[in-house]
């Protein structure tokens, strides 16, 4: 339908503007828009618009501002759907294991098909710890992402190499991370025998020898390698018997079992 026939409910919350951003340039790169928005016609319309959208003011707004006539959108007959948007935005956003996982089983599907490198659907992965971490929870599915991503976030690259021989590497980095994660757990076991018990615990002792975590802006960036091998060497040295719930208390953080 022509896209000025369409506005927002008046009484939906405000856009949120980095949500709208992230549309507009996903839309912009694929080229085509191929998610519907819901539309209901306005009974007593008072301006050019004759449809309301209770859900895809989001979508809406990105497409404007992109400068498309026309919108795809599902029209809804019963007006009274309107007034449902909170029903309609029912939906779960994705939790970093369900993302991961759909990125890796995405990974593996389109590394058979061509030459085609990681670099190349940098938009469909989000990101390169995804894929990673993807793999952990495919061998480990009570896995703590959580706990590593800020850490694999500021050390992972798209290989440039093509993705059927990339995942190999892929896989080799993720027996790293799952090789640390039995370290952490020792330690996490550890502290608890001391009777230290906290939710914490584990993003506590990753953060503890988390190597980027007070590193200085002008360092240079660390390697995925060069992270991993100086976490492993602190996770091996780390003492529990120092460690005392003060320490945990001043940590804060989210929950290990959050996700």
């Amino acid at each position: 339908m022509p896209i000025d026939l369409v506005e927002p409910t008046p009484y939906q919350r405000n856009l949120s503007d980095p949500h709208v951003r992230k549309l507009e340039a996903v839309i912009g790169e694929i080229g085509r828009f191929l998610d519907p928005i819901i539309a209901v016609r306005i009974a007593k319309p008072d301006r050019h618009a004759k449809y309301w959208t209770p859900s895809g003011n989001h979508r809406l707004s990105a497409m404007r501002t992109l400068g498309a006539k026309s919108i795809i959108a599902i029209v809804v007959p019963e007006a009274a759907a309107a007034y449902q948007i909170l029903a309609l935005n029912t939906e779960k956003a994705h939790n970093l294991r369900e993302k991961a996982l759909e990125v890796i089983r995405m990974y593996k599907e389109l590394a058979h098909l061509d030459e085609a490198t990681e670099e190349q659907y940098a938009l469909e992965f989000e990101e390169p710890a995804f894929i990673t971490l993807g793999l952990c929870y495919e061998d480990r599915p009570r896995f703590s992402g959580g706990a590593y991503h800020p850490v694999l976030k500021r050390v992972e690259e798209f290989l440039k190499k093509p993705m059927y021989a990339a995942l190999s590497v892929r896989q080799q980095q993720a027996k790293t991370i799952l090789a640390l994660d039995d370290l952490i757990v020792k330690q996490v076991e550890a502290l608890k025998a001391k009777g230290l018990t906290s939710p914490y615990l584990k993003s506590f002792v990753v953060a503890r020898v988390n190597p980027i975590r007070f590193r200085p802006k002008d360092a240079p960036a660390l390697s995925f390698d060069e992270a991993l091998d100086r976490m492993t060497q602190a996770a091996a040295k780390f003492n529990p018997d120092k460690i005392k719930m003060d320490d945990l208390a001043k940590s804060g953080g989210a929950p290990d079992d959050s996700e």
